[in-house]
């Protein structure tokens, strides 16, 4: 009977001992795998949801999340504008849920859909937008051109259409500066 208990003993201290061995090496894996997400792919289990972002120069921007890229997202704010914010940007969100999308391996269609990619989308749509640079200044007119590593911006006020007498200047503005580029702007159709 005596031998009975201790290996009844013995076996219970074996299985306590290898229950926190699996939570432990469990907790490990799972911090491991946290430490391998990007935060691209955190927000991209974010879709659809209202988030509340802190963007290097244009300070907190609101809105629905319904798109995103390699470096960038899209924010709709709920009044008829669109917000591209660059990845490179953004210092804090806040309203993400427990989701995090799966890691996407980079086929090369999706590997180009970059901010460049999305800023050409917007040249072609010849909308006034305003862009946020991540110093705080902001610029106004029309997205013209993307090149490599800068966009061509027309710039005219934001509640007149993109005319050769209301464009004041052309300038060049590095991609890299750039924080938020905000579409639908007050006034314009």
């Amino acid at each position: 009977m005596r031998w009975q208990q201790l290996f009844e003993d013995l076996q219970s201290q074996f299985e306590a001992e290898e229950m926190a061995s699996e939570r432990a090496e469990s907790a490990s894996r799972s911090r491991a795998e946290v430490g391998a997400v990007h935060l691209r792919e955190r927000l991209a289990g974010a879709q659809g949801s209202p988030l509340h972002i802190t963007v290097r120069g244009a300070g907190q921007v609101t809105g629905t999340l319904v798109d995103h890229g390699v470096d960038w997202f899209l924010l709709d704010d709920g009044q008829g504008r669109e917000l591209l914010v660059a990845l490179g940007a953004v210092r804090a969100v806040g309203g993400l849920g427990r989701r995090t999308a799966p890691a996407e391996p980079a086929g090369a269609v999706r590997s180009r859909l970059d901010l460049r990619w999305a800023l050409r989308g917007l040249a072609r749509d010849r909308s006034a937008v305003q862009v946020v640079l991540d110093d705080g200044g902001t610029l106004t007119g029309t997205l013209d051109r993307v090149g490599a590593d800068f966009v061509e911006l027309a710039e005219h006020p934001g509640d007149a259409p993109r005319r050769s007498e209301a464009v004041q200047g052309v300038r060049a503005v590095v991609i890299d500066a750039v924080a938020v580029v905000r579409t639908g702007l007050p006034g314009l159709g």
